[in-house]
């Protein structure tokens, strides 16, 4: 394993990064590094490593030569441009090899990779001259801050912005993205997003609820069958995952995949291949995979119910989308845009919001996010009736119940 120092500044009291594709190289390093009380945080690929350097949780990033999803000398472009100040250390998971600068040979786990972390030789450059760092343009910094927003999405806050640059860091590469959030957030949005500004947008964009489709239907669905399979195949079919062929399949509800199919799927991902019931035949499918869930993986793994391996496969670009309530500034913009389609669609003349009903819906917690919201202002449109000014009359919710009977002004 060898380790060079690229530049940046280190500093002991931030958590480090392991980026490699190989666990069990992960797991070695943590391992070692934990014995030291060294805090770190380990990413399977590039685009993973870029995420947590998004959020601002690293100062140094151990690198693997070796990524699934990024060219390694590209990846470092990118973080010499957005965080000058993190120190890369490039790791090599194939072989023994020998450490720049010592002459020593560092087996993966073993002490010295923490020695070296102290005794880095990059640069310790003083404070007075942090200012003669490498950093990105105004014009970059703008346009990381200002991304906009993806086709079909509305909404300016901090948070979605984020998510904007995330994904359409991501959208032109082939690269597998998890999409984790609570119910009514918006991921099949974002997925749609991804696909509409990858390559693949000529072709088809294929959603698979888990939740939704009977277990022992689930397999016929995503792999198809042959004519004479089980009882009832009276001709053949295509999967859904051969019907997204050159194109995008969203799992939607992917912890509600049950175990007999998480195997079979993590084939499909590590093969790109698909059996149908019934055949002896592989067939290649060439789909990309954008996954999506509202629950906790990490936890269903502990519980036994969900695959590591399969998690780590879906889990290459994860991007999570926070909660309406955390992200107060997209309500307004959110509810204007579904009243103005509301008055479009029923040909009516433009309404608008009380300034009480305006303060009303910013402050109220909104449990099922985006979707409860347009929900909300349909019924409260169906009751304003010939009015052009929607009032807190016309709402009901709750203040911890999705939708009580209650007035808005109580929840207020």
């Amino acid at each position: 394993m060898t380790a060079i120092a690229i530049n940046g500044v280190r500093n002991n009291h931030f958590s480090t990064i392991v980026a490699s594709p190989d666990p069990l190289f992960r797991r070695r390093i943590l391992q070692d590094l934990a014995t030291h009380s060294w805090p770190a945080e380990e990413a399977c690929g590039g685009a993973e490593a870029l995420a947590l350097l998004e959020g601002g949780k690293c100062q140094t990033l151990l690198l693997d030569r070796c990524l699934p999803d990024l060219d390694v000398n590209e990846l470092m472009g990118m973080i010499r441009a957005r965080h000058p100040h993190v120190e890369i250390m490039l790791l090599d998971s194939e072989g023994i090899k020998t450490a720049a600068g010592g002459g020593r040979s560092l087996f993966p786990g073993s002490s010295e990779l923490f020695h070296l972390l102290q005794n880095s030789s990059a640069p310790r450059i003083p404070a007075e001259l942090e200012e003669a760092l490498p950093r990105p343009s105004s014009s970059s910094l703008a346009s990381r801050e200002d991304s906009p927003p993806l086709p079909g999405m509305l909404g300016h806050s901090p948070a979605l912005r984020r998510v904007y640059r995330l994904a359409r860091l991501v959208a032109p590469r082939q690269t597998t993205v998890l999409l984790t959030g609570e119910t009514g957030t918006g991921k099949e949005l974002v997925a749609r997003g991804l696909h509409a500004l990858s390559p693949r947008r000529e072709r088809p964009f294929v959603i698979v609820n888990c939740a939704a489709i009977p277990e022992p239907l689930l397999e016929a669905e995503l792999f198809g069958y042959n004519r004479g399979a089980f009882t009832g195949a009276f001709q053949s079919r295509l999967g859904r995952l051969q019907l997204a062929q050159g194109g995008t399949v969203l799992l939607d509800e992917v912890g509600d995949l049950p175990l007999s199919m998480q195997a079979k799927f993590l084939r499909f991902l590590q093969e790109g291949e698909v059996q149908r019931l019934g055949s002896p035949d592989t067939l290649r499918v060439d789909a990309r995979v954008v996954a999506a869930t509202n629950a906790l993986l990490p936890r269903l793994i502990k519980e036994g119910r969900f695959r590591e391996d399969l998690f780590y496969r879906l889990a290459v670009f994860p991007i999570e989308i926070d909660p309406l309530r955390q992200r107060r500034a997209d309500i307004a913009p959110l509810s204007e845009h579904f009243l103005n389609l509301l008055c479009q669609e029923a040909r009516v003349p433009t309404k608008t919001f009380s300034p009480q009903t305006a303060r009303a819906l910013e402050q109220y917690a909104w449990p099922g996010n985006v979707r409860e919201l347009r929900q909300v202002i349909e019924r409260a449109f169906i009751l304003a009736e010939e009015q052009t000014e929607l009032g807190v009359e016309h709402f009901s919710l709750g203040t911890g119940e999705p939708l009580s009977e209650r007035n808005l002004t109580t929840a207020a």
